[in-house]
């Protein structure tokens, strides 16, 4: 019986410990990607819907979107536009990267002056949304703090991207824009 009660505890205290290492990995993450840090858009609110002039079916140049909140330790920022409601998986709209952690935001159809990737119409540069008819999709614009720069060369894609940031993400912040057509 005492072998018994023993066995018990020895299980109690075991769960009891894998809790706590798993809960205090867990805090760790969630403390990670919670922050200050924001991205935002004069034209459009999160969750709103983009307005026509920066989608396919108007001027498509790049909305005007502001930083702030950038942490302590930044090197450099990155940017990615996607939309993960693409029928054939998320289609990229837009890679930007070694933007200095002092930068602001960008202007409406601003000439990037930092280095930016081939997106999914295979153009480098900002390619708006364009969903097929009859669907509205999310178009998420995630801001990255980085501890690095980024050693890549214009064009690349966001697989080349993603691996370079990764291990280097100190926070990273996003803006979600609807537009249906």
């Amino acid at each position: 019986m005492y072998k018994v009660i023993k066995m018990r505890k020895l299980a109690i205290i075991s769960i009891i410990l894998l809790f706590a290492v798993c809960y205090s990995g867990c805090v760790k993450e969630e403390v990670k990607k919670i922050g200050k840090m924001k991205i935002y858009s004069p034209a459009f609110n999160n969750n709103g819907y983009i307005p026509k002039k920066y989608t396919c079916d108007g001027i498509d140049i790049s909305p005007p979107l502001n930083f702030s909140g950038i942490p302590n330790g930044t090197v450099s920022l990155a940017l990615v536009m996607k939309d993960p409601d693409a029928p054939h998986g998320t289609f990229i709209h837009w890679l930007i990267w070694n933007i200095p952690p002092d930068a602001t935001g960008f202007l409406e159809g601003e000439n990037i002056p930092y280095p930016e990737g081939r997106n999914g119409f295979n153009i480098i540069g900002y390619g708006g949304p364009c969903p097929p008819k009859g669907s509205t999709h999310h178009y998420f614009f995630i801001l990255y703090a980085l501890d690095t720069t980024i050693d890549l060369n214009e064009g690349a894609n966001v697989e080349e991207l993603e691996k370079a940031m990764s291990g280097h993400i100190i926070e990273e912040a996003e803006l979600v824009g609807l537009y249906g057509r």
